[in-house]
């Protein structure tokens, strides 16, 4: 993974002039699931902008683009397809019907706080979000609006980052994740035995 990360790295370096586009292109392959990294995305366009600062407006608004319109992709399609996603083993091995209803249950609690916190976890959980989304028939505005400050909130921080301390940074940020990720397990872990509990209660 870290020979691929390199290769790209020298691929978009030796083609600056276009990075951003390749870095929005590759993004928005992210919107169908395919393993595009954000997260390396993100790296690199910090990284070369710090390189080049010349090229730091194009960088940031191609990886930012890129994320936000990616986004919105993968929303649609939960949305077209429906119920049909899980007839389609790509995304049925992705989300499962059991996880769609624990995010949709942070939504209906926590609203635009679960698409925040959920765009700094890795782990195929930002998708996640964005098909639930989708598949639970939100607002398309609302949806736009409110991923569109967690996308800013996201891009603009680690974006950020990476411009000032380039590889120096990546180990506690990837740590910082960790973290998150797990406490959003420990969370949906809390939300299951309740719920499995009130559904006993109502049986009772």
């Amino acid at each position: 993974m870290q020979d691929l990360m390199q290769q790209l790295i020298e691929f978009i370096s030796q083609h600056i002039a276009h990075a951003h586009w390749i870095i929005f292109g590759s993004l928005l392959l992210a919107g169908f699931n395919l393993p595009v990294s954000e997260d390396a995305m993100l790296f690199i366009s910090g990284w070369l902008a710090s390189l080049h600062p010349e090229y730091f407006y194009h960088l940031f608004f191609g990886v930012f683009m890129g994320a936000y319109l990616s986004d919105l992709i993968c929303y649609y399609l939960g949305r077209s397809l429906g119920p049909k996603l899980w007839n389609i083993k790509f995304f049925a091995n992705m989300v499962s019907k059991e996880q769609i209803d624990k995010v949709a249950y942070f939504y209906a609690k926590y609203g635009i706080i679960t698409l925040i916190l959920g765009r700094f976890i890795p782990f195929g959980v930002r998708n996640a979000l964005f098909l639930t989304a989708g598949l639970g028939r939100m607002n398309f505005v609302k949806f736009a609006l409110s991923d569109l400050l967690a996308c800013t909130i996201s891009s603009t921080t680690f974006f950020a980052l990476y411009y000032n301390f380039g590889e120096k940074v990546i180990g506690y940020v990837k740590k910082g994740n960790q973290m998150l990720f797990i406490a959003v397990i420990i969370a949906a872990a809390i939300w299951f035995i309740m719920h499995k509990r009130k559904s006993r209660q109502t049986l009772l």
